[in-house]
């Protein structure tokens, strides 16, 4: 019986998992996952003790979902090159079976081991599964180059064959002697949740099988009927789904399926979210050095400001517009933050207290338990308005005020997250500091030393970023509107 490792990666699901149900038809299997050093320390650029800590959770739930089916998962520590090349040797492996990854250190990691494995003549599978598409890449213009316009991607993107869904096995065969390892502990790994509270009663419990509970639970629930509508709610219009997804603990695939076979206007605009993820998957692939500076050329002149204490008072949720506060106050709590918070805190690092884009990244990748190095590079790149987008800047300077106004009028995101501010009427909510004295001692809200004043002036700021963008704009000239290298050049003039 031919024995396969799947290695498990950014994929923790038995269902709609080409890597698992091929070798499981095929015979023996090695579940395996491998702690990588370069990916847990904190101190690297991407590391996060609250999304390993999230993860170790869906690895948990992973090795019950496969002893369900006979099989378990098998624990390794080390070099993916060295322990795969070392436990292909030891279970006499034919082949290795993961799901493919777009980002450029998995890239070169995966070459790496596919070099060490086929020198010791085992064959190595990358396949599909971390999209909706088998390879978001592959979808370009007529001139066979890449799209870098979300709508005309999107527009291919639905036409696009998919494969068919793979479902769960139902048994599986693994080794019976071979040592499993053990799942560590987030101290084991010298790191911690830094307060994220990551536990089965969390507003994110881990796992597949929490996973596709809320995916049955959203499409059950209604939401999507209005969903066009009440996306841009931050007290709970969204589906949630991210994290899941992002650790594939949700097939892509599947939910785009069933979100089709929903049938509402609703869940149209719901796909829009879902072909987001596989466009900026694409553009990494495409342009990999985006996540080395800006995609327009014309904008990596920008001159960013680099006040700490500004920098500061922004991850802290201290900058006196309760709406960018509510959002990095929950960033802290719950390694999550709406969609559209998440614009308007973007918005405001960059356009209001001018730090570079980059530094907000770097921060979200640290907390988000849904951080992905695509849709998170994509996301700030188009925040700041120097990615892949041909809107002009003007149109991305999100007032705080008139956000919170619009999309919690109520306030019951904002009080949940700010509790300083739980007692203002909700007339003075958006801008608390006008509120009188007397207003301020009947809200026990004392402006300044309860809740901070704005620390900047939106409308002066916004005046300040016009006038950068424009001269940054002025200094690179009229034609380096484009990414980087004559490929990027070639593909935006394309769309």
């Amino acid at each position: 019986m031919p024995t396969t490792i799947v290695w498990f990666r950014r994929d923790l699901r038995v269902h709609d998992l080409p890597a698992l149900a091929t070798a499981a038809a095929e015979g023996r299997v090695v579940p395996l996952f491998v702690f990588d050093d370069r990916l847990l320390d904190p101190r690297r650029r991407w590391g996060s003790g609250p999304r390993t800590g999230w993860m170790l959770g869906c690895l948990a739930d992973l090795d019950e979902q496969l002893r369900r089916r006979g099989g378990r998962l098998f624990v390794r520590h080390g070099r993916p090159e060295t322990v795969l090349a070392g436990l292909a040797r030891e279970v006499g492996a034919t082949d290795v079976r993961f799901t493919a990854d777009v980002s450029p250190f998995a890239r070169r990691r995966d070459g790496r081991v596919r070099a060490a494995l086929e020198a010791q003549g085992v064959r190595v599978h990358a396949m599909a599964g971390a999209g909706v598409v088998d390879d978001p890449a592959q979808i370009v213009t007529q001139k066979g180059t890449p799209f870098t316009v979300f709508a005309p991607y999107k527009r291919a993107w639905l036409k696009a064959e998919r494969r068919r869904f793979d479902p769960a096995p139902n048994t599986l065969h693994v080794p019976p002697d071979l040592d499993p390892g053990a799942l560590p502990t987030l101290a084991d790994l010298g790191l911690s949740d830094d307060g994220v509270d990551l536990g089965p009663d969390s507003a994110f419990p881990p796992g597949e099988g929490a996973g596709r509970k809320r995916l049955d639970d959203f499409l059950s629930s209604g939401a999507l009927d209005g969903y066009r509508e009440t996306r841009n709610d931050p007290a709970g219009g969204g589906s949630r789904l991210s994290p899941y997804l992002r650790w594939g603990c949700v097939s892509p695939l599947e939910l785009d399926a069933r979100v089709v076979a929903y049938g509402s206007d609703g869940a149209n605009r719901y796909r829009d979210e879902i072909a987001w993820r596989d466009f900026y998957a694409a553009v990494l692939v495409h342009f990999p050095d985006v996540t080395e500076h800006a995609w327009q050329e014309r904008y990596r002149a920008l001159q960013w400001d680099r006040d700490d204490a500004l920098l500061q008072a922004w991850k802290d949720g201290r900058t006196g517009y309760p709406l960018v506060d509510a959002g990095m106050r929950q960033l802290r709590a719950e390694g999550w933050m709406p969609n559209r918070v998440r614009m308007t805190v973007g918005s405001f690092l960059t356009k209001d207290l001018h730090q570079d884009w980059q530094a907000g990244e770097a921060w979200f990748m640290r907390w988000l338990l849904d951080g992905d190095v695509a849709a998170n590079n994509g996301n700030w790149q188009w925040v700041a308005s120097v990615g892949t987008d041909p809107a002009p800047y003007f149109q991305r300077l999100f007032n705080p005020v008139l956000q919170q106004e619009k999309f919690d009028p109520d306030g019951v995101y904002v009080r949940r997250w700010v509790p300083e501010l739980a007692h203002v009427e909700t007339q003075h909510l958006a801008m608390p500091w006008e509120m009188t004295e007397i207003d301020q001692g009947l809200a026990g809200c004392v402006i300044g030393t309860d809740y901070p004043a704005p620390i900047v002036d939106h409308k002066a700021e916004r005046e300040r970023a016009i006038e950068r963008y424009r001269a940054a704009a002025a200094t690179a000239g009229s034609g380096s509107n484009s990414g980087s290298g004559a490929g990027a050049r070639t593909g935006a003039a394309a769309t």
